[in-house]
């Protein structure tokens, strides 16, 4: 069971995040990067969705291929994976365009994988196989 310390961890990983993703904007002068954590906070929808759609999926084994619903599920992690690309790729291609510094493309991504990791980490927490993204 997920406690007090496993709240104020996520809140201080996600903080860092959304810090380091702001200071990739405002240190130099562009605030494009400011898409990343937005990718990344946009990437968990589709697999809750898809999940929602399908059923549930309480107690079910999610690579079984028993389900009616396979295709569903199926696009839900395609359209998540694009969402986890994109916020990956976005800086990279936007510093090698020249758009932004090199600096704020690092500076961006490791904001955005910290964001996504607090995501993450919450769902792995909170989220019950029960009561899956209700």
């Amino acid at each position: 069971m997920a406690g007090m310390k496993t709240i104020i961890g996520l809140a201080s990983l996600l903080a860092t995040g959304i810090l380091l993703t702001i200071l990739s904007c405002a240190l130099y002068g562009n605030w494009l990067p400011i898409l990343v954590p937005l990718t990344y906070m946009m990437a968990p929808l589709p697999n809750m969705l898809c999940q929602r759609i399908a059923g549930g999926g309480g107690g079910r084994d999610i690579w079984s291929d028993s389900s009616d619903h396979r295709g569903v599920l199926e696009t839900g992690y395609f359209v998540t994976s694009f969402f986890v690309v994109s916020g990956l790729g976005l800086p990279y291609v936007l510093s090698h365009a020249g758009i932004i510094a090199p600096e704020a493309m690092y500076l961006s991504i490791a904001g955005g994988l910290l964001v996504y990791g607090t995501i993450l980490g919450y769902i792995h927490a909170f989220i019950t196989a029960e009561e899956p993204y209700m």
